[in-house]
């Protein structure tokens, strides 16, 4: 009995590791490393430097609201859209 066991077990540690294939709806595991996953693509607003995502840009604040999104206490600022941030260029040389 002990000898089919150990056989058992010879074969089991020979066989590769069954992978799944890959996932093809589209959608993360978790763990998966997936940059940008999370990152909608959008739309650049009027006061963005740079498209989002951009490398060497970042989020700042709106100069033309002030990072309230709104101008004049109502209106939506017509910069950032409302948000009161707007894509800008970080760093430079």
């Amino acid at each position: 009995m002990e000898q089919q066991q150990k056989q058992a077990q010879q074969q089991q540690q020979q066989q590769p590791p069954v992978v799944p294939p890959p996932d093809q709806s589209g959608s993360s595991v978790a763990g998966e490393e997936d940059p940008g996953a999370a990152v909608e693509p959008t739309t650049p607003k009027a006061g963005d430097e740079a498209p989002p995502g951009t490398p060497g840009t970042g989020e700042g604040i709106c100069r033309r609201c002030g990072g309230s999104g709104r101008i004049s206490g109502s209106e939506p600022c017509t910069d950032c859209g409302g948000t009161g941030h707007v894509t800008v260029g970080i760093g430079g040389a």
